[in-house]
């Protein structure tokens, strides 16, 4: 018995030794990891205050570029609403005093042409946008499908078009224009600008990203080429043609300079409009609310603004409820897939 209890305890001091010999052999592990861990989570919390600074600078970047985006059409339409000696005064001041709504019945009472305008700019609007759409159509579907001697080089040649300045070849076609006898017509804002590189360019990276085996089963079904452009080819490119076509219109609606060059009168665009439909004729004196004098015979400035504001609401909203199309089709022309 004696013997058994001697045993018993010898084996319980072997079995505490190896206890004790393992924590030992374990405590140093037991240290680096939790001077493991503690580096770890100083580190997390480094990278994570790094983003947060980062992601600051970032929107207070972005923040400060849309209030200077933003700015012109906030001082225009605050100063839409101004009388015209508040905005004439030497501080500027950045919301009215009074609101003067009477300031755009004002335009239309006083603005001559404004009917008119609108009619030339939407009939020019119309046949500009759905000829010029026709035009890019046929000419991307040429360049991306079909094959013929020199194609490359004649797309190279187009793009080059591209580096050179509208203003650099505004008065050779001025001269062409005035030599057909086209001026003061429909005709000489239409023809000139159907073609547009531009917009050939991002049709034909659309067109090329449709695979030939489409074209093959066309065949096959007896599609000619002109019937798989259009059932086949034109509803896959959807969202580019929409793109295409809001950016057409919205470029005509605000067409300036060759309108005020080579129309004038009955003929004159929305935009020239807002320039010539407010000159003071035959000494008309304003009232005090206006300004009171008429300021040398020139258009105030408080009228000015509020017919940008008229002519410029109509963009904003086509382009509010249309941004989803016009995104999606530039940057899907320019991906494969």
């Amino acid at each position: 018995m004696k013997k058994e209890i001697e045993s018993a305890n010898s084996s319980t001091e072997l079995l505490t030794n190896e206890t004790v010999a393992e924590a030992v052999v374990d405590a140093p592990k037991t240290i680096v990891d939790q001077s493991t861990n503690f580096d770890v989570d100083k580190q997390k919390k480094k990278q994570l205050a790094s983003n947060i600074i980062k992601n600051i600078l970032v929107y207070l970047l972005l923040t400060v570029c849309a209030v200077l985006a933003f700015l012109p059409f906030y001082w225009m339409v605050i100063s839409s609403f101004k009388t015209e000696a508040e905005f004439r005064e030497s501080v500027p001041t950045f919301f009215p005093h009074t609101f003067m709504w009477k300031n755009y019945s004002m335009v239309l009472s006083q603005g001559s042409g404004f009917g008119q305008a609108l009619v030339n700019t939407l009939v020019v609007g119309f046949f500009s946008t759905v000829l010029g759409v026709a035009v890019t159509i046929l000419t991307a579907y040429a360049l991306a499908r079909m094959k013929f001697a020199g194609k490359n080089a004649l797309f190279s040649i187009m793009l080059a078009t591209m580096m050179i300045p509208g203003e650099m070849y505004t008065l050779t076609n001025y001269l062409t224009v005035a030599k057909f006898g086209w001026s003061n017509s429909f005709t000489v804002m239409i023809v000139p600008f159907l073609v547009s590189v531009y917009y050939i360019y991002l049709l034909r990276n659309n067109f090329m990203q449709i695979p030939n085996s489409l074209y093959q089963a066309a065949k096959v079904d007896g599609l000619s080429d002109m019937g798989y452009l259009v059932k086949v080819m034109i509803p896959l490119t959807a969202p580019t043609l929409v793109s295409i076509t809001l950016l057409k219109f919205i470029g005509t609606w605000n067409s300036y300079i060759w309108p005020r060059l080579v129309n004038f009168d009955e003929w004159q665009m929305i935009t020239n409009w807002v320039s010539r439909g407010f000159v003071d004729r035959g000494g008309v004196l304003y009232p005090a609310e206006w300004g009171g004098s008429v300021y040398g015979g020139d258009p105030l400035n408080t009228l000015k603004m509020a017919a940008v504001c008229m002519v410029s609401l109509p963009l904003f909203v086509l382009f509010i409820f249309c941004r989803k199309y016009i995104m999606h089709g530039v940057s899907k022309s320019g991906t494969k897939g």
